[in-house]
């Protein structure tokens, strides 16, 4: 094992919204845990992707047919914005890196094993050729975190657990930490103790943001005021809620593969055979969105925490992603979770940046790689050892 060193880090995400690309610069430094090191936000910077590049990107993500060249030139444009992004945030900020930790753009993820050429098989794939992003910016560039945990036993995901165990794991209370990007995830820590559960619950904005392009040509629900202006179908809800994803046990990892666009068709067509407003539309996926959060907390979280009327008052449930800004869902999550006496919050109020959480994560995971320590938490993504994460490319 290296010996650690305080080192700034530039932690960069791109998420299953495919919205833009978040650089977090952020200063760890090790303590006598060696898995523990002391994490402190320097600077978060969010990029937005180009029209055309976006437009690429969502092409490619689980694309029935796409030209190999294609696919290679959107993996080698998206290098090039990567590293122009953290050169750009290290100029804003007045900050140096040392190292970058590049999750990558996700194109396709099978956390479960389906059968290829006879053969089960699982399968995960980020794009954004590193050897352009340190081209770029000088810096040694961790990226692939996914494959090694994979081939471990793992899903792959979620990685993030290791930055919620690292950062806000507390020894009286019991936090939950919920992300709201794409795809809605969730880590639950008892207090006390290094249990851990993480899963992604099913999709947070990827319905709404899709919804919202193909009948308001917008590309997300400002604030939630769309979805405040409509009424929720709970017909469509109970339906919807039946899918056998929903119903499966953790750890368990989902994306576009399951709540992409064949999805959407099909949510959008239940919904019209309630002559339902475009409104009501965004309402009711909302309202999904929620809903299957709060169900996976009453089933898998609940019972993992061991809660019960007393110790649910202990409980901190913590918000990060897009989604913490939709108004009109944190509603829907805080009215469902108070009458579990849960209080709900965001990691703004922690210090991170809610849209930063992610980014802050890989900056994490990167750092670890650089020290040889391993990176994901096999009780998040099922790998049956730890697992040390990521490909360096050097300068």
């Amino acid at each position: 094992m290296k010996t650690q060193k305080a080192m700034i880090v530039a932690g960069v995400m791109s998420g299953t919204s495919a919205d833009g690309v978040d650089v977090a610069l952020v200063r760890i430094t090790p303590t006598k845990d060696a898995v523990k090191p002391r994490l402190k936000m320097l600077s978060h910077t969010a990029f937005a992707y180009p029209k055309k590049l976006r437009d690429a990107v969502l092409a490619s993500m689980d694309a029935p047919a796409m030209s190999t060249a294609d696919f290679a030139r959107v993996h080698w444009r998206l290098g090039e914005f990567y590293g122009d992004c953290i050169a750009q945030a290290q100029e804003q900020s007045g900050i140096r890196a040392k190292l970058a930790g590049l999750h990558g753009q996700t194109i396709y993820h099978q956390g479960a094993p389906t059968k290829f050429l006879g053969e089960p098989l699982r399968c995960t794939l980020q794009i954004g050729e590193a050897s352009e992003v340190t081209a770029r910016t000088g810096l040694p560039v961790v990226s692939d975190f996914r494959p090694a945990d994979m081939v471990a036993g793992g899903q792959a995901a979620p990685l993030v657990p290791m930055f919620d165990r690292v950062f806000f794991a507390h020894t009286k209370r019991n936090r939950v930490l919920q992300n709201l990007g794409g795809i809605a995830n969730m880590t639950a820590m008892p207090a006390g103790t290094d249990k851990l559960l993480a899963f992604d619950s099913g999709p947070a904005s990827m319905i709404i943001d899709a919804c919202m392009q193909q009948l308001f040509g917008k590309s997300y629900d400002r604030n939630g005021a769309t979805a405040k202006r409509g009424s929720v179908i709970n017909e469509v809800i109970a339906d919807a809620l039946r899918l056998p994803y929903f119903h499966l046990p953790a750890p368990k990892s989902c994306g576009r593969e399951e709540f992409g666009k064949a999805y959407v068709e099909r949510f959008l067509a239940a919904c019209r055979q309630h002559d339902a407003k475009n409104e009501d539309i965004i309402a009711t996926a909302t309202a999904l969105t929620a809903e299957s959060i709060l169900a996976a907390y009453r089933t898998i979280v609940w019972p993992f925490l061991g809660q019960n009327a007393p110790l649910a008052q202990s409980t901190d449930y913590i918000v990060a992603g897009g989604g913490a800004k939709n108004l009109t869902l944190m509603k829907l999550l805080r009215n469902g979770l108070e009458s579990l006496g849960v209080a709900v919050s965001t990691t703004d109020d922690f210090g991170v940046p809610s849209q930063a959480k992610e980014a802050m994560a890989f900056a994490l995971l990167a750092w670890l790689r650089w020290h040889e320590l391993p990176g994901n938490v096999p009780s998040a993504t099922g790998a049956t050892r730890p697992a040390i994460l990521g490909r360096i490319t050097l300068p």
